[in-house]
């Protein structure tokens, strides 16, 4: 790639935190040890993998829930746990 072929910059993003956000984005910065930037950085591309995650998970188990197998052998299972915790 050339210099006059380089790729255009992200623009930059601007927020208002309000105080609360602030305090938090600072106490991240601080406990990791990073600028400010990248703590907002680092916590919006981890937010957008546990909601990646979530949302993979909640898949998984409606696909589950609609397998008449799974659920049958779900059921076996609660109902040998059942048995084993014996008499209440």
């Amino acid at each position: 790639m050339r210099y006059n072929e380089s790729v255009p910059a992200v623009p930059p993003v601007s927020l208002r935190l309000g105080r609360e956000g602030m305090r938090a984005l600072d106490e991240i910065a601080r406990r990791r040890g990073v600028s400010r930037a990248e703590a907002a950085r680092q916590a919006i591309a981890e937010t957008a993998e546990r909601e990646r995650r979530r949302k993979g998970l909640a898949a998984e188990a409606e696909a589950l829930a609609m397998d008449p197998e799974y659920v049958r052998e779900a059921r076996e299972v609660a109902a040998l746990m059942e048995q084993l915790r014996g008499p209440r």
